[in-house]
């Protein structure tokens, strides 16, 4: 069983981590604090982020935090971000993709994508490319991508990533959720492809009780309890994350989750992942996708 207890010294290492205020965000970036590590906060809200260091800071540990503006629904914001981190800072060890939107009502990011979407996959794979050369410069380095058990029922619908058609907000989360699958896997293929020592993870946190289940109604909440199950405290579900950061044992290209019920509650664990997330065409396609609409290549 693997905890925060496990976690070894972090002391001179950076983790930039993508909503860091509040929930799994949250309780990664204060694990990786309370293990001496550096971490820069990136945070849509800075109040609210601001307000988190603080009490993180409570523990009065080793660690280092640095809060930073990011507004992954912009892809002109993402870039200043980027630019920022570069200029000051001279490697990552670990980007955490974490931020995400769930269930939102109909809505979409600056570009015109579909909020859950554009968000948890177009936004992360922009951050991810601004700053791969960071990543690449630095010995070890990991990229962590959040997705979620929601991605089991996601499919890729190409003709729809900007609600052209219609929206329904669950399938549109699942299919955010499988974006990120994907991007996991074939990020890590062509890492090895060009020869990086960059590794590519997947984690998915369980069921959690944090504010990402906001926009759902009283009734669907507990709808969704009865379904899943008794959900988990957030300090939890940031042990996959963190696992697949931070582990020696993690496998590049693999998913970590939860180890019982399904995939919903329990210490981190490989998980299989299904074929809808190892679909290499949809993937490449998705891919290619990324880099047509946001105009950044890489690798």
């Amino acid at each position: 069983m693997w905890t925060n207890k496990n976690i070894s010294n972090q002391s001179g290492r950076t983790f930039l981590v993508t909503g860091a205020n509040s929930g799994i965000g949250y309780e990664t970036t204060k694990a990786l604090y309370e293990a001496g590590a550096h971490i820069i906060m990136a945070c849509r809200d800075i109040d609210r982020a601001e307000e988190a260091k603080e009490s993180i800071r409570l523990v009065n540990a080793a660690g280092s935090l640095e809060v930073v503006k990011l507004n992954l629904s912009s892809l002109s914001a993402i870039k200043e971000f980027s630019d920022q981190i570069i200029k000051n800072h001279h490697k990552i060890d670990v980007l955490i993709n974490n931020a995400g939107v769930m269930l939102p009502p109909a809505s979409k990011t600056d570009d015109g994508f579909e909020l859950q979407f554009g968000t948890n996959f177009i936004g992360h794979y922009a951050l991810t490319a601004y700053l791969y050369p960071l990543l690449k410069q630095t010995a070890y380095s990991r990229i962590v991508t959040v997705s979620s058990m929601a991605y089991l029922h996601g499919k890729i619908d190409f003709d729809n990533l900007k609600s052209e058609r219609d929206y329904e907000p669950m399938r549109e989360y699942a299919q955010s959720k499988l974006a990120n699958i994907l991007f996991t896997v074939e990020l890590q293929r062509r890492i090895e492809s060009a020869g990086d020592a960059v590794v590519s993870i997947a984690a998915q946190p369980g069921a959690n009780k944090t504010e990402l289940t906001r926009h759902m109604s009283d009734v669907d909440y507990r709808a969704a309890v009865e379904r899943v199950g008794e959900l988990m405290e957030p300090w939890q579900g940031a042990l996959p994350s963190l696992y697949a950061g931070i582990s020696a044992d993690a496998i590049p290209g693999k998913l970590y989750g939860p180890d019982q019920d399904g995939g919903y509650r329990g210490y981190p664990a490989e998980s299989p992942i299904t074929s809808n997330g190892l679909d290499t065409a949809v993937a490449k396609q998705l891919w290619d996708y990324a880099e047509e609409v946001t105009g950044i290549k890489f690798l």
